[in-house]
C-alpha cells in the first residue's frame, strides 16, 4: 500500500516528479516507454520460442533415438515444427536422399529405391554435411533474431535516462540563475522532475538485463545442442551410407 500512496501522493512520488519534468524530460520518458514495450515483447516472444524449441527437441530426440534407421522419420513424414534439431535433420536427409537416389521426394517406392542405391562418396557426404551446417547456422540466426533490441535496451536505457536527468538539472539551474534566488524550495521540483528519467531508465534496463542474460544462456545451449546433433547425424550417415572403398550392402531396416 505504501508504494501506491507514494506514487499517488500530490506532494511527492513519481506522479509529482512527472508533473515537474521538462518537455525534453517527457520526451525522454516517452522514448523509454517505447523501449520498455519493445524489450518486454522481445523477452516474452523469445522465451516462448526457447520453451517451444526445448519441448519439440525432446520429442524429436526421443523418436530419433527410438528409430534404428536414421531415415525412418524422414520417410514417415512426421513433423516436429519448432524444433531446430528437426530442421537440421530434415536438411541433411533431403540432401542425402538426393545423392543416394537422385531425388529427395518420399513415396511408396522409397525403401525399394534405397535398397538398390549405391553408397555415396566422401565428397558427396561433405555436401550433405555442408547442408546440415547451413541449417545449423540458419537455426542460430532464428534463435538470436531481435536479441539486439534487448541488448540495446539494457545498455541504452540508463544512458537515455541520464541524458534526461542532466538536461533537466541544467534547466533547473538555469532557471535559478535567471530568477536570482537559490533555495531548496525553488530547486526541488525541477530536480525531482529531472531524476524521474534516470529512475525510469533503470526500470527499463534492469528487467531487460535479467531477461537478456537468461535468453543468451538458453539460446547458447540450444546452439551447442544443434552442433552436437549435426555431428551425431553426420556420423550416422557416414557409417551407413558412405563408401570408403568397400561396397557392402546398405542397411535399410
Amino acid at each position: 500500500m505504501a508504494p501506491i500512496l507514494l506514487l499517488a501522493a500530490p506532494s511527492g512520488g513519481l506522479i509529482y516528479a512527472f508533473t515537474n519534468a521538462t518537455f525534453e524530460g517527457k520526451l525522454v520518458l516517452l522514448a523509454l516507454f517505447v523501449a520498455s514495450i519493445f524489450s518486454w515483447s522481445v523477452m516474452v516472444t523469445k522465451m516462448r520460442v526457447v520453451r517451444l524449441s526445448r519441448k519439440k527437441n525432446e520429442q524429436f530426440l526421443q523418436r530419433f533415438r527410438f528409430e534404428r534407421q536414421p531415415l525412418r522419420i524422414y520417410e514417415s513424414k512426421v513433423r516436429f515444427d519448432g524444433s531446430p534439431l528437426y530442421a537440421i535433420y530434415r536438411a541433411g536427409c533431403r540432401e542425402l536422399t538426393f545423392h543416394l537416389m537422385g531425388a529427395s521426394e518420399v513415396d511408396d517406392t522409397f525403401w525399394a529405391r534405397l535398397e538398390i542405391a549405391e553408397r555415396i562418396t566422401p565428397a558427396q557426404m561433405r555436401v550433405v554435411t555442408t547442408a546440415m551446417e547451413r541449417a545449423v547456422g540458419e537455426s542460430a540466426l532464428r534463435l538470436e533474431a531481435q536479441m539486439i533490441l534487448l541488448a540495446t535496451a539494457v545498455s541504452g536505457a540508463p544512458f537515455l535516462g541520464l541524458l534526461g536527468t542532466v538536461w533537466g538539472v541544467m534547466d533547473t539551474f538555469s532557471g535559478v540563475a535567471i530568477a536570482g534566488s537559490a533555495n531548496l524550495a525553488a530547486m526541488a521540483p525541477g530536480v525531482s522532475g529531472a531524476l524521474i528519467t534516470t529512475v525510469t531508465g533503470l526500470l527499463v534496463a534492469i528487467p531487460a538485463m535479467f531477461g537478456y542474460n537468461f535468453l543468451v544462456t538458453s539460446i547458447r545451449t540450444l546452439i551447442v545442442q544443434n552442433d552436437n546433433f549435426a555431428a551425431e547425424l553426420a556420423s550416422e550417415f557416414e557409417h551407413k551410407y558412405v563408401n570408403h572403398g568397400v561396397r557392402p550392402a546398405l542397411v535399410t531396416k
